[in-house]
């Protein structure tokens, strides 16, 4: 351990290099402008590292903020005000004289009932609204520009009425991809890739031909080929076919061809979805994606994230791991079809945690 005989000196270069990263990621547009990221040995812009995009800004806007993309200081610092408060209030102890019928009928953060189970020591989405290039931003979605999605197509919304028509409880097929530990829970390993309820961890490693992004949730892994060729359009693949380029400072992620059963919001298979992370402070990567899906929406959306350096490093997630979630939903049907009783919500959308 270095000693200082000058203590005061030791804590006005600490304060410097504290305020200085405070400088990187605040300041506007204009002067980080000036940021070159650092290189690769093979002289490619460097992202590697371990990021997080947690946040508790929505992916779509307020509809009362209309166009309004910004939020002014003091809403950013409410709603994190209201987030902290929640967050003390959901982790008070649970008596441990309560059952079933003392749970509370909505709990927060989408639980209800039986489901508040899930308590809030499982859930990290994040304390604080997105910030780049100093602003507090309202929404991920910026275009359109009242931050909401487009409207989705007659054809589309007759697609997902047809897909919901089977039984919920039939089989593992009936059930989401985050439950069958496949894929990610909601969108986590994209594209594109958007914060959820927990597990919001990224890393990030380069080689001269690949870039491998490493997910936390579900522990899926996105290989993205520098150039080359697509594969053929009848190879359809989880988190689909991604081709990568490099403009400027920027990687330029073009992916097509993805598993009729993954979707992006019921998203039709044929979406492309064109993803580009610049590394703008020694600290934040600006990812924004773009979803072009005529299949479904009357028009392409585009989202913003902040995608900010964290400690590492990445555990195992281990989804199916002492997993008996899914065969006790599944027994439990059975034994309720045997009894002549008809489940509830038998019949419609399977949401993913974090939706």
């Amino acid at each position: 351990m270095i000693r200082s005989r000058h203590p005061g000196l030791v804590g006005a270069i600490a304060l410097a290099t504290t305020l200085a990263t405070v400088l990187a990621i605040s300041l506007p547009a204009a002067a980080q402008e000036t940021y070159k990221a650092p290189r690769t040995v093979g002289g490619q812009p460097d992202l590697q590292g371990i990021w997080t995009n947690a946040t508790i800004t929505p992916l779509e806007r307020d509809p009362k903020l209309g166009e309004r993309l910004v939020l002014t200081l003091a809403e950013a610092a409410a709603l994190e005000t209201t987030i902290a408060a929640l967050n003390t209030e959901a982790g008070r102890p649970t008596d441990p004289k309560a059952g079933i019928a003392d749970l509370p009928v909505d709990c927060g953060r989408g639980f209800r009932g039986v489901d508040c189970g899930y308590n809030n020591f499982w859930v990290d989405p994040g304390t604080k609204v997105i910030t780049l290039n100093g602003e507090k931003r309202a929404s991920i979605l910026v275009e359109p520009a009242n931050g909401r999605l487009p409207a989705m197509k007659p054809e589309a919304r007759a697609r997902m009425a047809a897909r919901f028509q089977r039984g919920n409880f039939d089989g593992p097929e009936s059930r989401s991809l985050g439950e069958r530990c496949i894929l990610s829970f909601g969108s986590s390993a994209g594209p594109p890739m958007t914060p959820l309820l927990y597990n919001n961890t990224y890393q990030i490693i380069q080689t001269g031909g690949e870039v491998m992004i490493l997910v936390e949730m579900v522990h899926d892994v996105r290989v993205v080929r520098i150039g080359g060729q697509r594969d053929p359009s009848h190879v359809r693949k989880w988190m689909g076919d991604s081709i990568g380029r490099w403009e400027g400072d920027t990687l330029v992620i073009e992916t097509t061809n993805f598993h009729p059963q993954q979707s992006y919001r019921g998203g039709s298979s044929d979406a492309k979805i064109t993803e580009r992370l610049t590394r703008i402070n020694a600290s934040q990567i600006l990812y924004r994606f773009t979803v072009d899906d005529p299949a479904t929406y009357d028009r392409p959306f585009t989202g913003e994230v902040a995608m900010n350096a964290t400690k590492g490093p990445i555990y195992e997630y281990a989804c199916h791991e002492g997993n008996y979630s899914l065969a006790g939903i599944l027994g439990g049907a059975r034994k309720e079809e045997r009894a002549g009783k008809e489940l509830e919500g038998a019949k419609g959308e399977i949401e993913d945690e974090g939706q």
